[in-house]
């Protein structure tokens, strides 16, 4: 199975706010954004490749861990996120500065949140055919 990237040599990436949007099963207040890079997925076939930027705004929270079916990896390039907190925001393990993590399909993760903000790269991915 192909990845669904085009070739792109080195760009700026402007972090300013044109080009964010509220990322998919986020509510509407979540103060959390994405810039998509490079590629996209396919839920329903399950397949493709995604590279994103995701930004936590001070004071992100979410209660609930997330789980899905694609394969996860994210490299936190800034600022914090306290991940396991127990849904109410206490406890959980505090992260700083830059971390990574990756997780395999059906690993839940989280909840998380912010008190500063957070800027995050994260390539998502489904298991070639």
């Amino acid at each position: 199975m192909a990845i669904n990237k085009l070739h792109d040599e080195f760009h700026s990436i402007d972090l300013g706010p044109e080009g964010w949007q509220l990322p998919d099963g986020y509510p509407e207040d979540a103060l959390a954004e994405e810039k998509i890079l490079s590629g996209s997925l396919d839920y329903a076939g399950k397949r493709g490749s995604r590279t994103r930027l995701l930004r936590f705004k001070p004071g992100f929270m979410s209660d609930v861990p997330f789980t899905h079916d694609y394969w996860e990896e994210v490299l936190m390039l800034e600022g914090d996120m306290t991940v396991g907190h127990d849904g109410k925001g206490n406890g959980g393990e505090k992260f700083e500065g830059v971390t990574y993590a990756v997780r395999p399909p059906g690993a839940p993760h989280g909840p998380f949140k912010s008190e500063g903000g957070a800027l995050l790269l994260e390539i998502h991915y489904y298991d070639p055919a």
